[in-house]
């Protein structure tokens, strides 16, 4: 028997993923699901320790050759899985309630550390993070690729073990960036602002919202390009937008959260803010619109009707625009305002509208 509840128990059965797969697609939201995948991620972070003792141990001896170390390797697999089965670590337990298993909750986790921002609630980036476990992370998330639990496509919005992929995919690009000699505050500022010049998925993106956002522009005065670059900001140029679980867009390009008063659809999923300077999860309502144009008239009508943004309306100066929605509490991450400001006055916005 090969897997016990979508967990993979024998590290040479090559069907051994196939039931955690089917889990993630069939049950996203099952208690089992998030315990396998959980799991299945303890495993490989502990084969990665294994494989580092292993190194540090001297291999020169009579007996030693390649045949020794293959076998050893296997041994090594079998051995973690067996480990993170077993539950006695802790690690498991953690990235479950970090998901919301059983609608448990976490200060914080290893994946929290990795976590480069682009959002509405903001990320950690990798400051201070030695470049040997950005590159033992990166290891991991391309073996989670291989083995067909990273899809290319992005997982909707809620989905708890998405989440988990979606995160894995984050910290294996910013891992990339960091062990190819890329400081890790200019990793975290590259993937805030975009970089460079604007791809040409980029620049579609900033032509498909051009008409809204002067829209907007003309109803609140705000420039076309502040709007532009704040909805980048929050989908990280619509690659990120929300969607719902059969795959539906919720069309929200500013992750307007749904209140009481809301009776529309919803999208939910696991978001991090901060209270204090401390950061903390927890689970939130989007709104979700049927186009761009719906979603844009209603970010105008927030912006106008509530006394909050008063600050906001009319603002032209970059900086001024960015610090009145963070000081309004459109977002608690305390970068956002930096991060705003830095996409809207960064390359790859100018590039795309120079397109």
């Amino acid at each position: 028997m090969a897997i016990d509840g979508g967990f993979q128990l024998n590290a040479l059965d090559p069907r051994s993923l196939s039931d955690l797969q089917r889990l993630s697609r069939e049950q996203p939201d099952s208690p089992e699901t998030l315990r396998a995948a959980a799991k299945q991620f303890e495993a490989l972070f502990l084969q990665m320790a294994l494989k580092a003792m292993r190194q540090a141990t001297p291999q020169n001896g009579l007996f030693d050759n390649e045949h020794t170390r293959t076998y050893q390797s296997l041994l090594d697999q079998q051995l973690a899985l067996q480990l993170a089965h077993s539950r006695n670590n802790g690690m498991s337990d953690v990235l479950f309630r970090q998901l919301g298993g059983l609608n448990g909750k976490s200060g914080g986790s290893a994946i929290d550390a990795l976590e480069t921002g682009g959002s509405a609630s903001g990320g950690t980036g990798l400051d201070g993070l030695d470049l040997a476990v950005a590159a033992q992370t990166a290891k991991a998330a391309a073996s989670l690729e291989r083995q067909g639990l990273l899809p290319a496509t992005e997982t909707a919005g809620d989905d708890p073990v998405g989440a988990l992929i979606a995160q894995l995919q984050a910290a294996r690009g910013s891992a990339r960036a960091a062990v190819g000699g890329t400081s890790a505050v200019a990793a975290s500022a590259a993937v805030e602002e975009g970089g460079g010049t604007a791809p040409s998925g980029k620049e579609a993106f900033v032509r498909e919202i051009w008409p809204h956002a002067q829209a907007v522009s003309r109803e609140t005065g705000i420039p076309a390009r502040f709007i532009v670059a704040h909805a980048a900001l929050e989908t990280g140029w619509g690659e990120k937008i929300l969607h719902h679980a059969d795959g539906r867009s919720s069309y929200n390009l500013f992750n307007i959260k749904a209140g009481s008063a809301w009776q529309g659809e919803t999208v939910s999923r696991t978001v991090k803010e901060y209270a204090g300077g401390t950061s903390y999860s927890e689970q939130a309502r989007f709104r979700s619109y049927g186009s761009y144009t719906e979603a844009f008239r209603d970010y105008a009508r927030l912006l106008s009707d509530s006394p909050r943004y008063a600050g906001v309306l009319g603002q032209t100066d970059a900086a001024g625009f960015a610090r009145g929605l963070q000081q309004a509490g459109y977002a608690t991450d305390p970068r956002y305002a930096a991060k705003l400001a830095g996409v809207i006055g960064g390359s790859t916005l100018k590039s795309a509208l120079a397109a």
